[in-house]
């Protein structure tokens, strides 16, 4: 089935690498260059189902656009580009609309998945019952058309913060990013995410899996997961490896997939190994997060990861993360002898890892004002950009002027 058209209509130093980014993701993007030239344009095509628009132009000129995207029967919503300053100054309410705000500094796959959650968003309809589940013995075919993003943690070599990376980006996601998490322990060998967030007495997928064996309902890993303080939901596949072998790596990674209906973002923690299970979650992944440690064997681990993803075809969706980046080592280096980029930089936390557990809390949420939270926060941003919602104040009242001024230049 083909994408929709996504118009892109923003500054030429921008709108190259950003036409680019989704042209390799499927969509067919159009860059234009005002108002009359997507007027034009929808009315060739009837499958544009998002605007990138640059907020900073002048009013009259967002008026016209905006008259052009909902004009008569035509709702298209529009991806606001704008400065922090300029966002601030248009926030202020928090009623949720289908237009978005995004703010510059931003990365082109960040406008991309930004775009891919607004293109899914406008075709799903909300009867009010709640998020749409799918069913949990589904196939693998079709998970990239529904709503979350999965986002793997994983490095072939143990002790390199996959766990530490797991929590904290989940927890920031939800908790100062306002995005729903599922955060999935899928380490079914020494698994630990449950108990260092102080979740007690957890129902696992294994348990659930046999259960059902012996004639129980079947459950959706949403049913399965407990909610932690942060705000997001937490599964295990299972509390030992003992009970593993239920857990089949094509229904898993189908009900991971199913998953995504009920949430924004689902971030696994994978257990430092090539299994069949950790082969079946990357070909759902959509970003695979490689944590490194300024050491040779975690950088040789990585290179090994690089060279296996370059032979089974998601290298593309990888990147680093510098775990303890204060260590002295140059990340420069690093990257260059690894051959990916670096997506962020997180420091050492030291005793405030261990205190947040001893709690069963994460960093982000206990020190929140530390830099390390920061570092977490800029994680979130280089994966999904600094993406705000408009208000519909805001929105309201662009729309009721654009239809005002439009039907002046009718009547005149």
């Amino acid at each position: 089935m083909p994408r929709p058209a996504v118009v892109v209509a923003l500054p030429s130093a921008e709108s190259e690498s950003v036409v680019a980014e989704l042209a390799a993701a499927g969509f067919e993007a159009f860059e234009i260059r005002g108002p009359a030239q997507l007027e034009d344009l929808l009315t060739k095509r009837t499958d544009v189902a998002v605007a990138i628009l640059d907020g900073e132009t002048d009013f009259d000129e967002s008026l016209e656009y905006y008259a052009a995207l909902h004009d008569g029967e035509r709702s298209i919503p529009a991806l606001m580009v704008v400065s922090a300053d300029s966002f601030d100054r248009l926030a202020g309410h928090s009623d949720a609309v289908e237009d978005e705000y995004l703010t510059r500094p931003f990365t082109p796959d960040s406008i991309r998945w930004r775009v891919e959650a607004m293109c899914i968003r406008s075709t799903t309809v909300d009867d009010g019952s709640g998020p749409i589940l799918h069913d949990a013995h589904v196939t693998i075919e079709g998970w990239a058309d529904r709503r979350g993003t999965i986002v793997v943690i994983f490095n072939p070599k143990g002790g390199v913060g996959k766990t530490t990376i797991a929590t904290n980006l989940a927890s920031t996601l939800q908790s100062r990013r306002g995005r729903s998490v599922l955060l999935v322990d899928a380490d079914t060998v020494t698994g630990h995410v449950t108990s260092s967030l102080g979740i007690d007495a957890v129902r696992t997928v294994s348990d659930s899996w046999r259960d059902e064996a012996e004639g129980g309902p079947p459950e959706t890993l949403v049913e399965i997961a407990s909610a932690h303080s942060s705000g997001m939901k937490v599964v295990s596949l299972t509390d030992s490896p003992l009970t593993a072998e239920i857990l089949d790596p094509s229904r898993v990674a189908a009900e991971i997939a199913a998953a995504k209906g009920a949430f924004d973002v689902i971030v696994i923690d994978l257990h430092p190994s090539y299994s069949a299970l950790n082969q079946a979650i990357f070909e759902i992944a959509d970003k695979i997060l490689v944590p490194v440690t300024p050491d040779l064997p975690a950088i040789r681990a990585a290179v090994q990861l690089r060279d296996v993803a370059s032979e089974e075809g998601y290298r593309d969706r990888l990147s680093l993360v510098i775990n303890r980046a204060n260590s002295g080592v140059g990340v420069a280096d690093m990257e260059r002898t690894v051959g990916m980029p670096a997506l962020a930089q997180i420091r050492s936390g030291g005793l405030l890892f261990v205190r947040a557990a001893n709690e069963g809390r994460t960093v982000c949420e206990m020190f929140p004002k530390e830099r390390i939270a920061a570092d977490f926060d800029g994680l979130a941003d280089a994966l999904f950009g600094v993406a705000q919602t408009a208000t519909s104040t805001t929105k309201q009242g662009l729309r009721l002027f654009a239809r005002k001024e439009t039907a002046a230049a009718r009547a005149g």
